[in-house]
């Protein structure tokens, strides 16, 4: 989100309102620098920029592996294909305030300071809020968020968090899941981990897949389950001292934007943070970043101030990540391993 253009109309009336535009540009910029401090999205979504209307993010399938041929065998062939692709089209973003012509003769830096900490706080939050909410709706082929309804179908075709993706090489007999249903323990974390590291490419290869992050939203209860798991030596359900493999493989991301439950129940993700990057899962694609025009309104005489942005975001490769909730009937059922 780093980065700001400021344009300034030629119709400004600098006799009246001085350089106090000035200002006003730096409360502006600070604002969007500070609110870039604590966003979760650079570590989740790959940061993309694009010159384009839109852009496709498509993977190749793997080559199969070498073969003992002997002495002086031939050399086999394999070939690369296509997989699935997605294409993401950024949307255009606009807010805008005014600072009336009183406020700027009387130069009530107060009022303006914190009308330009709320342009770039409703910024950055919007921001923030849309990503929040297409990852915890991946379990869905759609989502409707501020009345507008987006489709967030991962490149497969299918939700990003889902529990039969098909292969594009094989899409019959190879079917795998990212969407799992049980409630958060020690047991539900070892599974999860187990099946991401169990995840394969189209051609059936296991694809080294290491989940390093959870993600959960701020919930204070399964904040103490989740740290409990993983920040402790010892494991915590035994009273015998026993190993907790699981400290200190884990970096835990706690995003407040997140809904506290799916299906009215709590939820966690688990994230391959590299594997998330090196292959591009989910685009966060910039096409134009913040813009801030002013003018005078000669009717009012007031400054006003337009914003406009160009992003969007959507899912690619799902093999990054997986959901497991309580509340997600439609995932692969984990229940039965915490009764």
């Amino acid at each position: 989100m780093s980065g700001i253009i400021f344009s300034q109309a030629s119709g400004l009336n600098d006799s009246v309102f001085g350089k106090s535009q000035e200002p006003i540009k730096s409360m502006i910029t600070a604002g969007v620098e500070s609110f870039e401090e604590t966003s979760l999205l650079d570590k989740i979504f790959y940061m993309d920029k694009t010159k384009n209307f839109a852009e496709k993010y498509a993977t190749m399938t793997s080559l199969g592996n070498f073969q003992d041929v002997g002495e002086n065998g031939a050399t086999p062939q394999d070939s690369f294909q296509e997989g699935f692709c997605k294409v993401i089209e950024p949307s255009t973003w606009k807010l805008g305030f005014s600072i009336t012509a009183e406020m700027m003769e009387d130069n009530k830096i107060g009022d303006i300071s914190n009308a330009a900490k709320r342009f770039t706080t409703s910024y950055g939050r919007t921001r923030e809020q849309f990503g929040a909410a297409l990852l915890s709706n991946g379990h869905n082929a759609k989502m409707k968020w501020n009345k507008k309804e987006y489709s967030i179908t991962c490149a497969d075709g299918k939700p990003f968090f889902f529990k039969e993706h098909p292969s594009k090489v094989d899409g019959v007999s190879l079917k795998q899941s990212n969407l799992f249903k049980g409630a958060f323990s020690v047991l539900t974390l070892d599974a999860v981990q187990e099946a991401m590291q169990d995840f394969k490419d189209d051609k059936g290869n296991l694809l080294n897949v290491k989940p390093d992050t959870i993600i959960i939203p701020n919930s204070g209860p399964l904040k103490r389950e989740v740290l409990a798991a993983v920040g402790s030596e010892l494991d915590p359900r035994s009273n015998n001292n026993a190993w907790n493999f699981q400290c200190g493989l884990w970096n835990v991301l706690v995003w407040a934007e997140l809904p506290k439950t799916i299906g009215g129940k709590p939820y966690f993700i688990l994230m391959d943070s590299d594997y998330m990057q090196q292959y591009e899962c989910m685009p966060w694609l910039d096409r134009i970043k913040l813009k801030v025009d002013s003018y005078i309104d000669h009717n009012t005489h007031a400054n006003v101030f337009s914003g406009r942005s160009r992003f969007a975001a959507g899912f690619n490769n799902w093999r990054g990540a997986a959901l497991c909730g309580e509340g997600l009937t439609g995932g692969t059922d984990l229940t039965t391993l915490n009764a």
